[in-house]
């Protein structure tokens, strides 16, 4: 056999390989890859929108915890001012009931003073009955001297 005759026929052959390879194995293999390329570019547009979501959604939640720290510090300062309120209310409240007991001690220690003084007077004008009965060595009658003992209280 001949070298030329030998290259001619394995290029026929591969002549007829590569056709073959062209019309059955290629398309199918490209289509495949084509398909793969659409998918994978698709996964990658996806997932560059799922990262703007993704960022978007950070962002809502950062916003949101703000605002949610905000809302919690504005409700703190509300309740310790509502706190203070009521404190100052509750010590306006015990003073006025302090002074009311100071009032009321200090008018019932006026009456206990003001019986104390009738009693004072009634004691020294009972004294001063005896005294004179001493002096005068005989019995005062007091329906009689009702007047003059009430004017000695009345001075005393």
């Amino acid at each position: 056999m001949n070298i030329n005759a030998t290259l001619f026929a394995q290029a026929i052959v591969f002549a007829i390989l590569v056709l073959f390879t062209m019309k059955f194995v290629w398309p199918p293999i490209a289509k495949a890859l084509d398909e793969r390329a659409l998918k994978i570019s698709e996964g990658l547009a996806a997932s560059e929108k799922a990262k703007t979501e993704l960022a978007g959604a950070n962002k809502r939640v950062e916003e949101e915890l703000s605002k949610s720290r905000n809302e919690s510090a504005t409700r703190l300062a509300d309740a310790e001012r509502r706190a203070q309120t009521l404190i100052e209310e509750a010590k306006g409240r015990a003073t006025d009931e302090a002074s009311k007991i100071v009032a009321a001690a200090r008018q019932e220690a006026e009456q206990q003073v003001v019986k104390a003084r009738e009693a004072l007077r009634e004691e020294v004008a009972a004294l001063a009955v005896k005294g004179a009965e001493q002096i005068l060595k005989r019995e005062v009658n007091a329906s009689v001297h009702a007047e003059l003992l009430g004017r000695l209280k009345a001075e005393l």
